[in-house]
């Protein structure tokens, strides 16, 4: 895979002989071969990529969005020549304009307090996972090796991966997290959990809601096929035969088959009923779908023979 990579390098532990007359530092340490992002560079990809760093642009600070963003002339401040590979790293003399603005603060931070000043490259390489590391196998191109400040404070925060084709920052590592940031990465988990937990509880509840829509959509196909007034039918003897309650019971019903004998033997029972209406001299129903609804259905009698 290829990547655009940001790598910081600060100069701790690396001695380096400052020419301010010159404008020069010599053996500063632009590349060593452990990132605190987890990334591993291969030292045969150093040694390869050597000559790409020669003459490399010195900016002030990364570019503001893009990586490949063009730089303000009052951002460059020299260039990396004599470029060498060595077991620990890549090392060069950083030539810089002693009359720029910053040249000064250089100066001092390189004699005094060299955990100050730091490297950090800007360049794109073919990269590959190895177990729960990130492998740098080869440097194929160099666009800058950039000035930044205050390493120390930073930890090496500087440092950045963006996606070569967006331009968009990659999070760190999770062990590097773990490692500086443990409070951190035990908020994300929570807040990570907490969304999941509220994420697990909206699907069931969009489940209960489809569930019960299911459910009303059987009760009123059965109520037809057996006959039945509609739960919403404003007639007050049909509304005795699929009350509130029995249509909660339905709704209530473990499965189909239940819910049809409730209701099977609800029609049985108005059936029963409505026979012995006719038989008392009522007037005969025109269909048996009317015999069912029809209004001679004393609602008290039916209540009564349900409770």
């Amino acid at each position: 895979m290829t990547e655009i990579l940001q790598e910081f390098c600060d100069c701790r532990g690396v001695s380096m002989r400052p020419d301010g007359s010159s404008g020069v530092l010599r053996g500063v340490k632009i590349l060593g071969l452990e990132s605190r992002n987890g990334r591993s560079y291969l030292p045969e990809a150093l040694s390869q990529a050597a000559a790409l760093y020669e003459d490399a642009k010195v900016n002030v600070n990364h570019p503001r969005g893009s990586l490949t963003a063009p730089r303000d002339y009052r951002d460059r401040i020299g260039a990396i020549r004599n470029v060498t590979a060595k077991p620990e790293g890549l090392f060069a003399d950083f030539h810089f304009n002693p009359k720029h603005p910053l040249a000064e603060q250089l100066l001092w931070d390189a004699e005094h307090a060299p955990e100050n000043v730091g490297f950090s490259h800007n360049v794109e390489a073919r990269t590959a996972r190895r177990g729960d590391r990130v492998v740098v196998e080869a440097i194929t191109r160099v666009q800058s090796v950039d000035l930044v400040a205050d390493p120390a404070t930073t930890r090496g925060l500087f440092e950045a991966t963006r996606d070569a084709a967006s331009g968009r920052p990659w999070a760190s590592t999770l062990q590097t997290l773990k490692r500086e940031h443990p409070e951190l990465v035990e908020a994300l988990l929570a807040e990570q959990s907490a969304e999941v937990d509220r994420m697990q509880s909206e699907i069931s509840r969009l489940q209960a809601m489809e569930t019960a829509q299911q459910k009303q959509h059987l009760v009123r196909q059965l109520l037809r096929e057996y006959r039945l007034p509609e739960p919403e039918t404003t007639d007050p003897h049909a509304q005795a035969i699929t009350s509130r309650r029995f249509v909660e019971s339905l709704l209530a019903a473990a499965d189909e088959p239940a819910m049809r004998a409730s209701i099977e033997e609800r029609a049985a029972l108005v059936r029963s009923l409505a026979g012995n209406v006719f038989a008392n001299g009522g007037p005969m129903p025109r269909s048996r779908d009317q015999q069912l609804l029809d209004s001679r259905v004393d609602a008290k009698a039916f209540i009564e023979a349900i409770t």
